[in-house]
């Protein structure tokens, strides 16, 4: 069911209380960032193109969300995005009080992955030929690393970084074109989640946990970095990538390859879309951090359909962790293929 109010359209459950608390959220958040939206007009494409977001509209374009919210065309909300002048970075931290007030939590995981976004010409900004997961493939696209929020009370989009090959940040004239700042250098996908890492540890979110694949987890100094900090980690690893264990140095392939049929249990990592996501896991300890009452150990998850299916994560944690905490704090990483 759906019921129009003012300008949106809302999904309505049972009761129109549900529609006055979706109203007070929205104007709270529109109150919030409003300040960097000096135009009246800017303000309201903002709080619209929120609610064209946040509509039961399968499709988020320019039109339907027009449509949503009564607009006869999506140019108010096109000249928001593409020319108005405001401060995304500063819509960005505006928002995070508002993370924290409502959605924060001492157990929170912060969950980093990458987005591909498949491109037709070439001047779209960072738009090179570049492997895209979301494709699956070597395409033409831009690529986003993406930090998301991860806490019982929900999860939410947190920060950005559009990643730029290296084929842009060698062409001045070219970065200068897109309106690519000078001082912007080259930095991986791993140097720019770290960045977006800081900047939620600098403003004070609440967190337990650092998530992500093996584009983060095959990256040793973004480990050491969260070691050093005391930031306790789930990352997936990849076959080539080395582990320290029972004093030498092993590629994680081969640590696989030595595993049997016993000391395996059965963990859900969470729910997913049919329920329960069931595996079989199990956690090897690998060389002790300097830091003090803390561990390492190797995390192994394996198929129910397919045993010979094996997903590898360096876990470093307090040594009191259990196997079902880092077992859920490696499934909170699908939360920012939703969000």
């Amino acid at each position: 069911m759906e019921l129009s109010r003012g300008q949106g359209v809302f999904p309505v459950d049972v009761a129109l209380g549900t529609v006055r608390e979706w109203t007070l959220w929205l104007t709270e958040v529109e109150r919030r960032i409003g300040a960097q939206f000096t135009r009246r007009e800017a303000r309201g494409h903002a709080g619209a193109y929120l609610r064209g977001l946040l509509s039961p509209v399968e499709r988020k374009n320019g039109w339907q969300r027009a449509e949503v919210n009564g607009d006869t065309t999506p140019y108010g909300v096109q000249h928001l995005l593409g020319r108005a002048q405001w401060d995304v970075e500063a819509v960005r931290d505006d928002l995070r009080p508002y993370v924290r007030e409502h959605l924060g939590a001492s157990q929170a995981v912060l969950v980093i992955d990458e987005t591909g976004f498949l491109k037709k010409g070439r001047h779209s900004v960072g738009v090179a030929r570049q492997y895209s997961g979301t494709a699956g493939r070597v395409d033409n696209c831009q690529i986003g690393v993406f930090l998301t929020y991860a806490s019982p009370q929900g999860h939410v989009l947190l920060d950005r970084e559009l990643y730029l090959p290296k084929e842009w940040t060698s062409d001045a004239a070219r970065c200068k074109g897109a309106g690519i700042p000078e001082e912007r250098p080259f930095a991986t996908k791993p140097q720019l989640a770290q960045q977006m890492l800081q900047r939620a540890f600098d403003a004070g979110i609440p967190a337990a946990w650092v998530a992500g694949d093996s584009v983060y987890g095959d990256n040793r100094s973004l480990r050491q970095w969260l070691e050093a900090h005391g930031h306790a980690h789930v990352l997936a690893v990849s076959g080539k990538e080395y582990v320290w264990r029972a004093g030498r140095q092993r590629q994680v392939k081969s640590v696989l390859a030595t595993l049997g049929a016993e000391g395996w249990a059965r963990v859900s990592a969470g729910d997913g879309a049919k329920g329960p996501r069931w595996y079989d896991w199990q956690w090897l300890p690998l060389a002790m951090p300097l830091r003090p009452h803390w561990g390492r150990w190797l995390l192994v998850r394996r198929s129910l359909c397919d045993p010979t299916a094996l997903t590898a994560y360096v876990v470093f944690a307090p040594q009191a962790t259990v196997l079902e905490r880092v077992v859920q704090v490696a499934g909170s990483r699908w939360t920012i293929e939703i969000v």
